[in-house]
């Protein structure tokens, strides 16, 4: 079984560098396997000079709002009745939608920015942005902002690991817990901002 499954991932990855950046958008956009493989490779095919290191990461950014657009436009035009029959076939787990859409109700539009660092929470949380139909623009700025720094972390580990790229997941562990603390000390900073200004307008 496991010598399938690594069979199975070496075609993709041979795929994806047939294809070249395109291999990279395509990869993040429809993510059959993880994005930290898919842009670790990137970063290994960097490492080898197949590709440069910031379309790379371009691409990434551009990969990951595509993805994130599709499940924003499954959340707003389906809803919950598409994904309550459909969502097994997009590995969509109901229990995690419903963790997103209660973050999203308690967090509002700031959660599609640091949901992006939280493991599985990245994958739904645009679903319950699109039910709330928040403003496209504004929910594309955010995946953008949260995009870049997760786009440059794994191609730089991959480039930085050359041969052993596959590593990747376990050598950012560390640095994706700062990166977390980070995204809530904004989101810290984002709830003061607005309780301040909800203060000053009642004053």
């Amino acid at each position: 079984m496991m010598d399938t499954l690594h069979e199975w991932l070496a075609q993709i990855l041979v795929w994806i560098e047939s294809l070249g950046y395109w291999g990279i958008i395509i990869g993040l956009a429809i993510e059959v396997i993880p994005s930290e493989i898919v842009l670790g490779y990137a970063g290994y095919l960097v490492h080898q000079d197949i590709i440069s290191f910031p379309v790379a990461v371009i691409c990434g950014v551009i990969g990951a709002i595509l993805q994130q657009w599709l499940l924003y436009a499954i959340g707003r035009y389906g809803g919950r009745p598409f994904l309550d029959r459909f969502g097994k076939y997009l590995h969509l787990k109901s229990k995690h939608i419903d963790i997103a859409e209660r973050w999203f109700e308690k967090y509002g539009p700031m959660i599609v920015f640091t949901g992006r660092f939280v493991p599985v929470m990245r994958q739904v949380v645009s679903i319950p942005a699109g039910m709330a139909r928040m403003n496209l623009w504004k929910f594309t700025w955010l995946t953008i902002l949260a995009s870049i720094p997760w786009s440059i972390l794994f191609v730089w580990l991959g480039s930085s690991l050359g041969d052993n790229w596959d590593t990747v997941g376990e050598e950012a562990a560390p640095l994706i817990k700062w990166i977390l603390w980070a995204a809530i000390a904004l989101l810290i900073v984002f709830f003061i901002n607005q309780y301040l200004r909800r203060r000053r307008k009642t004053n």
